[in-house]
């Protein structure tokens, strides 16, 4: 599936694989410790903030991915504000 930026898309797929073959080599085997992914997801992240600015897609109260790991709080992937 491409991303909802096309400038996005190398980085979903960049960012996909990191995440399945974590998950597949060592989630699944019971090893959680680690976070290989965390960057290629903030770059991906930010590309999608940026389109979706651009193209204008109201997201205000979507909040589906969880907690920022260590926050105490709630963060969407949509958070504008993240770095």
């Amino acid at each position: 599936m491409n991303s909802v930026g096309e400038a996005c898309t190398d980085l979903k797929r960049e960012y996909d694989q990191c995440f399945n073959r974590w998950f597949a080599e060592k989630f699944l085997k019971g090893d959680r410790s680690g976070d290989p992914c965390t960057e290629s997801f903030r770059v991906y992240q930010r590309c999608v903030q940026k389109a979706i600015r651009e193209k204008e897609i109201p997201v205000d109260g979507v909040d589906f991915m969880g907690p920022d790991k260590g926050s105490g709080k709630d963060r969407s992937f949509f958070s504008f504000n993240a770095s």
